[in-house]
């Protein structure tokens, strides 16, 4: 706290947007609350104790899709490893066009 009351805030703000390599709109409010010790939010027992865990209501779609645990091969999750970020989603498209292509599923 006490080096917060001894922040420059403008040369603080510099310092970031220099890193940023831009203006940041609201930063030096923003460093000005927290140098005067508004950093924190303050929640009374009341809205703690209605605060529901996980995301608001309707800010996310309905889950479509459903964890499994499957076993595979090694040298399988290898190369699907491999193959890099996505490598989930690549096998339920490839699983899908299998579906499809055998007349199991109706392909989207």
């Amino acid at each position: 706290m006490k080096t917060l009351k001894k922040m420059d805030v403008n040369k603080v703000a510099r310092a970031i947007e220099d890193d940023a390599g831009q203006a940041l709109p609201g930063l030096r409010e923003s460093l000005a609350q927290a140098k005067a010790g508004n950093f924190a939010r303050v929640h009374t027992p009341e809205q703690i104790v209605a605060r529901r865990r996980g995301r608001p209501i309707g800010s996310k779609q309905e889950a479509t899709k459903e964890a499994v645990k499957i076993r595979l091969d090694a040298d399988v999750m290898a190369a699907l490893r491999a193959s890099g970020d996505g490598w989930q989603t690549r096998i339920n498209d490839a699983l899908r066009a299998s579906l499809a292509l055998s007349g199991k599923i109706v392909s989207t």
